[in-house]
């Protein structure tokens, strides 16, 4: 949402303000998206790397460990 020069002179203050607010707020939630499907991503790359044994101590078999690690880092 981008504003010309001369709507930014015609918004009153407290309407700009509203915009702002919600931009960055938008900013920061898709921040926040994004540094979790990343954790998830790095979450699973590890859990590829398990050895079997180390599987075994936190309770998985290798081919749940690798239906976890085939899914979509992206959207879950």
């Amino acid at each position: 949402m981008t504003l010309e020069f001369g709507e930014i002179l015609e918004t009153p203050r407290k309407a700009l303000r509203l915009k702002l607010r919600e931009t960055a707020r938008r900013g920061r939630r898709l921040l926040a998206a994004i540094g979790y499907w990343l954790e998830k991503r790095r979450s699973r790359r590890r859990l590829s790397e398990l050895t079997d044994a180390e599987l075994r101590d936190i309770g998985l078999t290798r081919a749940q460990a690798a239906a976890e690690t085939s899914k979509s880092w992206f959207w879950f």
